[in-house]
């Protein structure tokens, strides 16, 4: 194995690691300017649950069927179009005077973020044919996107202080641009031997789509009008029955979006259980613990803010651990270990995280520890086992599974929560219920953790 591999894909690297730089900056910027933007655009807390919530259902939504499309008509021209679109997007920011408008140009983000983000695993894939370098290359990737997670709020803080709020979209443009050199120069256009030649499934697409969008709609429905409310629970309803009829259809379909036959191969669907566990530990974890640390320790918001930073580092240094631990013990025990730590982390929260914050920054810590490193190796065996011409739609499952499970863990969190105090969660300052409700929602992530995290150690044990 040559040691400078990586550095002779520089350019590629540059551009793939630009386009997860994006989608983890992009939210997280911009949740610090969200009160402003209420003020100037006379936005409700329902329209501001929009400006961000757009985004995420339809990059969530869209994600297979434009992985599937990508398989078809290339990867890369499928990547470079969705930079230009999110630039262009980008741009309109400076034209909004609406709130409408402002949720229009976060739907474009959110079709150009489900255009990229796949691909971009898909590619650093194809760049290598070593496991070790494209773990290299993965961790790379995923280490500067969460820089852009971690300094987002912090930088998107200070910007305000000098610059009006649409400055936080327009990083968007220098960043696509970036994007755009790196990939054009650093990797050749897709060979047409290795496109996937079959007709798009549309009526897959469509019913992909729509239980795709219903399942991350229903969890917001839950925490914004709560169980007695009939709409998350027809959403739910709505939801199932569209994925029902997706995998009647994929079963039955000549060319089908979707090969179901793909997913229930061992490395796939235990990738699979795998990411979906992390996603939903960590995004339960972080709910869970903000709120804690303010309600349940009488924290202030910036001190709940230095609170997560036991989080924040471990993702950021948890990079280095990746390499060692997998030439240690290999891809799929290294698999294991990480999400056991997941899933310990979930335990030590709910069983210690009543008696302080040490053990509160234990949890984040280890559950950290574990997501920074199956996110790198879930990813990777469910491109090891895929076909060469199927892996932009693999790694689509896998942005996918762990954008769902990541709406299931706040919602998961905050219904438990809401069943306790119905009303305003103020009432929760310094109240013991609150503290039992967080013991019953970090038991319930464990619990489900625990499942999936059980299910793809039995599944990669069969490969």
């Amino acid at each position: 194995m040559r040691t400078h591999a990586l550095t002779e894909k520089w350019p590629a690297l540059a551009g793939l690691s630009a386009v997860f730089l994006v989608e983890m900056l992009d939210n997280s910027i911009l949740n610090v300017a969200l009160p402003t933007i209420a003020r100037e655009l006379s936005a409700s807390t329902t329209t501001l649950q929009w400006v961000t919530g757009a985004y995420s259902v339809v990059f969530g939504g869209l994600m297979l069927a434009f992985g599937a499309l990508a398989d078809r008509v290339g990867r890369r021209k499928i990547m470079l179009t969705g930079l230009v679109l999110l630039g262009a997007a980008s741009l309109a920011t400076l034209f909004v005077t609406a709130a409408w408008q402002l949720i229009a140009v976060r739907a474009l983000m959110g079709v150009a973020a489900a255009m990229t983000t796949p691909g971009s695993l898909a590619l650093a894939f194809r760049l290598f044919d070593e496991d070790v370098l494209r773990i290299r290359a993965t961790t790379l990737i995923s280490t500067v996107g969460l820089i852009g997670l971690a300094v987002g709020p912090t930088a998107g803080g200070l910007a305000l202080a000098v610059a009006p709020w649409q400055a936080l979209l327009l990083v968007n443009v220098p960043v696509a641009a970036l994007a755009f050199l790196g990939i054009r120069a650093g990797i050749p256009a897709d060979d047409p031997a290795g496109l996937h030649r079959d007709p798009i499934d549309v009526a897959g697409a469509v019913l992909g789509t729509g239980t795709i969008v219903l399942a991350l709609l229903a969890p917001t429905l839950f925490v914004e009008a709560g169980t007695a409310s009939g709409l998350p629970w027809g959403a739910t309803v709505a939801a199932l029955a569209a994925g029902t009829c997706f995998v009647l259809r994929e079963k039955t379909a000549r060319h089908p979006l979707l090969d179901l036959k793909l997913i229930a191969r061992p490395l796939v669907s235990s990738g699979l259980a795998l990411k979906a566990a992390a996603g939903l530990a960590t995004a339960g974890l972080s709910y869970l613990v903000t709120l804690h640390l303010q309600f349940g320790l009488g924290w202030t918001p910036a001190q709940a803010a230095l609170g997560m930073l036991p989080q924040v580092v471990v993702l950021l240094a948890g990079g280095a651990l990746i390499g060692p631990l997998i030439t240690r013990v290999g891809l799929t025990k290294a698999a294991w270990v990480s999400a056991a730590a997941v899933v310990c982390g979930l335990a030590v929260y709910t069983v210690f995280g009543g008696l302080g914050y040490v053990w509160i920054a234990v949890a984040l810590a280890l559950v950290a520890a574990g997501m920074r490193v199956v996110g790198v190796v879930a990813g990777t065996n469910v491109m090891r086992g895929l076909p060469s011409n199927r892996t932009t739609i693999g790694a689509a499952l896998v942005d996918t599974a762990s954008e769902v499970t990541t709406g299931i863990g706040i919602a998961l969190s905050g219904t438990i929560l809401a069943l306790v105090f119905p009303g305003a969660l103020t009432a929760a300052l310094h109240s013991a219920d609150f503290l039992t409700a967080t013991t019953y929602a970090g038991l319930a992530l464990t619990l489900l953790s625990a499942a999936l995290v059980g299910f793809g150690i039995l599944r990669a044990r069969s490969a």
